[in-house]
């Protein structure tokens, strides 16, 4: 990837507004400790969107492929109108939407309009998809919607492998759909989506990462990423849990339970710079809430800025930086 060319498309973005949110974020998180409550004037500088909660695969250690939360009659698919009132108040200070929460975003046949909008205001955007979805006529869709990054999953080179974790899938539908993509970025001559393979390891695949390898060179994709696993129920160990110990989220200890091998002080700078909105418009703290538990309000009734400093999220932010661990959404995270 031509790495100057992929810095004048990230400066487009910037702005002295921007950059000054920015840093006040990130001075009121350095003095949180001492003073919990953020910044008044401050927002955050990216959120996540769930354009869909509901999938197509069953992923297994996935709460939306398993349907822990979701059933059939809970579907949804985020409102363009609200999206629309989101991006507006935001626009100013945000940089970063992503198109993505649980379900398969791709589902949402808005999807293009939603980048659309958002690109148009100066906004990097940015979505993850199993690609099982992808045909020539939404390959046209994605790249001419301005999308500046898309992740296709693929965590598996067999159909065999592929399947033992992507539940419902079909390995050489997402490959056929990353090379309609790479070839309607040729036809319109355009930089973006920057397309990155990611694989996430697992104890069953990980003897095909050299593999992966290989096919993200002959599918000449920009980039492939190797992503631990979230894992569910992993203290008396998981059979996912890889071998190689640099892509395990986990270690064990001496008395045999397996905990997250990275830190987790009593401080998380995610839940300053971002928040993710679900199907249903409620605000969440992080991506790690997956069941909603944690919401500070509802975008429908109220302004984001209004939910962002109100007395519950700042409470939620106050009793983390006293004992994170109490959450039990926090105790799977590697964020600090």
């Amino acid at each position: 990837m031509n790495k100057l060319k992929l810095i004048f498309h990230y400066k487009k973005y910037l702005s002295v507004r921007k950059i000054n949110n920015f840093l006040l974020l990130y001075l009121s998180y350095v003095v949180s400790r001492s003073k919990p409550v953020l910044s008044k004037h401050s927002l955050p500088f990216f959120i996540s969107i769930e354009s869909s909660n509901y999938c197509n695969l069953h992923c297994p250690q996935c709460p939306v492929g398993i349907g822990k939360y979701i059933q059939n009659t809970d579907k949804q698919l985020f409102d363009f109108k609200l999206y629309k009132k989101i991006i507006n108040e935001l626009k100013p200070t945000l940089l970063h939407v992503i198109l993505y929460f649980q379900g398969e975003p791709l589902i949402n046949k808005q999807l293009p309009d939603f980048v659309r909008y958002a690109h148009e205001r100066k906004i990097f955007t940015s979505t993850s998809t199993n690609g099982q979805l992808i045909n020539k006529n939404n390959a046209k869709l994605i790249v001419s919607s301005g999308l500046d990054k898309l992740i296709v999953s693929i965590d598996g080179t067999t159909q065999t492998v592929y399947e033992s974790y992507r539940v419902g899938g079909n390995l050489q539908k997402t490959i056929e759909g990353i090379r309609l993509l790479v070839d309607e970025k040729k036809r319109q001559k355009s930089f973006t989506p920057i397309i990155e393979i990611q694989f996430i390891v697992l104890k069953t695949n990980e003897h095909q990462m050299n593999e992966l390898r290989k096919l993200a060179k002959k599918l000449h994709v920009n980039r492939f990423r190797f992503k631990t696993a979230q894992l569910y129920n992993y203290e008396k160990g998981h059979p996912l849990i890889p071998e190689n110990l640099k892509y395990s989220r986990y270690k064990q200890q001496k008395d045999g339970i397996y905990t997250v091998k990275t830190k987790q002080p009593n401080h998380c700078w995610r839940l300053w710079n971002g928040a993710v909105v679900n199907a249903s418009g409620e605000v969440l703290p992080c991506c790690f809430d997956k069941g909603s538990e944690f919401s500070f309000g509802n975008l429908n009734a109220s302004l984001f800025s209004d939910i962002w400093h109100n007395t519950k999220s700042n409470k939620f932010r106050s009793d983390l930086l006293q004992n994170r661990l109490q959450f039990e959404i926090c105790k799977n995270c590697m964020s600090q």
